[in-house]
């Protein structure tokens, strides 16, 4: 028992340290590895196995909106990369250069690529002629390299795994609303799939993606009170057309520019999960992205018929489709329901010799620790259920979260206190004025995450938390990752 307790004792509690929490976890629970190259890190079986699952669900969604995938090169050559002003000063930071190929210096330096929207810029010049070539729905998997200076685990490092969706269109309502349709598929994705309610709205012009006339986004709240920004979709009208020169002749027999979108989503979903959803002791994860939903634990394995009948669980899980596995290492049982725990395993299932004999085995949640004892010939029905409910209200306690912290600021002193005292979600109303964003962030460090949809209906009237002045947006602020 010294050792099962040893074992949760590894992981911070949340309340005493968050960050220290965050990275226990992660490290516990063998999501990732540190690696020799510094900022950037190894995705551990575990946690590449839940972006499996995040890569494949988003994947067969976007492909039901008419999307395809491509793959283009990780290099662009800095002239490429240029002919856009407004996304090459916004990346110009964090951009690796590559300068030599081999022994001999190259020509014109290439950048590793920090998003693709000038490469995929070039192959549409190339490919659009014609409004019968459009639209174009195109998104690829890869990984990008941005040379942050400070990196966590999933949230940021300098190389990770995301998608980024890239489309076409002959008019401005097209691209506009295959914008809004990207940010709807991310929203019921984190919602549905994770367990992970959202805000979904609009960034202001300050927080808007280099290059884009508009950019959406979905805001997250995690247990500590902090905003993460979760998915974004970016309007980029035909400025990028414009620059690159792509245009197509259209029914008109006319030259037109195209319209265009991007839309993106990262691994720093995999910290999302761990920051709504984890406890003191470990990883929850919601059952539909959970690599492993159930793990069946032996009691007195070594006695006649348990390992075998606990086989045969684990099976007809499998077979009602349910991804299961028997943990047969030689550990305690208290060591393994201690391992079930911190690895998030949504469910385990306990088979012991009396259980045996009675024909019966106990359902353990891992949200509630709450246990169910059910006839083993019906385990595979009742495990199915169990795991719908743990999703379910996996999703409405993350909500209600959010709820109780989402605070209404109804003048800037109330305001201060609010960000200086419960962390969380601030609605404010705001002008704006870049003038206010800045000032509210110097004196309080919360910038504005979004203007919220369908909360825009009581603006007229209202005035700026900052300033005073006629309000123009309802904002939800917040300290943010």
């Amino acid at each position: 028992m010294a050792a099962d307790k040893k074992l949760v004792e590894a992981i911070t509690a949340r309340d005493v340290d968050f960050a220290q929490w965050y990275t226990d976890v992660v490290k516990k629970a063998e999501l990732t590895g540190y690696t020799s190259v510094k900022g950037c890190m190894v995705f551990k079986p575990a946690g590449y196995a839940i972006w499996e699952n995040i890569r494949n669900e988003l994947d067969r969604r976007f492909k039901e909106t008419g999307v395809e995938n491509v793959y283009l090169p990780m290099f662009i050559p800095e002239g490429l990369l240029q002919k856009e002003k407004d996304h090459v000063e916004g990346f110009a930071p964090e951009v690796a250069w590559v300068t030599q190929g081999g022994l001999t210096p190259l020509q014109e330096k290439m950048c590793v690529r920090p998003t693709s929207e000038t490469l995929f810029c070039d192959l549409y010049q190339k490919d659009i002629q014609s409004y019968r070539d459009l639209p174009k729905l195109y998104n690829q998997w890869c990984s990008v390299v941005r040379w942050e200076k400070t990196t966590r685990p999933f949230l940021r490092s300098r190389e990770f795994l995301w998608q980024e969706g890239h489309t076409a269109h002959a008019t401005a309502e097209e691209a506009e609303e295959r914008t809004v349709q990207m940010l709807n598929v991310y929203a019921d994705f984190l919602e549905d799939f994770l367990a992970i309610p959202v805000v979904r709205g609009r960034k202001t012009d300050k927080e808007k993606f280099a290059g884009a006339e508009a950019t959406y986004t979905i805001e997250a709240l995690m247990h500590d009170g902090k905003a993460l920004q979760s998915g974004t979709s970016h309007n980029f009208g035909d400025g990028f057309a414009k620059a690159f020169d792509i245009q197509f002749t259209d029914k008109d027999n006319t030259l037109k520019y195209v319209h265009q979108t991007s839309w993106g989503m990262t691994t720093r979903l995999i910290g999302a999960i761990i920051m709504v959803h984890g406890d003191d002791s470990g990883l929850v994860l919601p059952p539909k992205v959970a690599p492993t939903q159930c793990v069946v634990i032996p009691i007195r394995q070594k006695a006649e018929g348990i390992l075998e009948a606990s086989q045969k669980v684990a099976e007809a899980l499998k077979v009602a489709g349910i991804r299961a596995k028997v943990d047969e290492t030689d550990r305690s049982p208290g060591w393994k329901f201690a391992d079930q725990e911190m690895r998030g395993f949504p469910m385990r299932i306990e088979l012991g010799p009396k259980d045996l004999e009675r024909g019966v085995c106990v359902l353990v949640r891992r949200d509630t620790r709450e246990k169910l004892e059910v006839a083993i010939e019906n385990v595979a029905e009742e495990s199915a259920k169990l795991l719908s409910a743990i999703q379910k209200d996996m999703l409405e306690r993350a909500r209600a979260f959010r709820e109780e912290h989402t605070y209404v600021a109804d003048n800037y002193g109330e305001f201060r206190d609010i960000a200086d005292n419960k962390p969380g979600f601030i609605k404010a109303y705001w002008c704006g004025d870049v003038a206010c964003e800045d000032t509210i962030k110097a004196d309080t460090t919360c910038t504005s995450r979004c203007m919220p949809f369908g909360e825009q209906g009581e603006v007229e009237g209202n005035r700026c938390i900052c300033c005073g002045k006629p309000a123009k947006a309802l904002v939800y602020w917040g300290k943010a990752y």
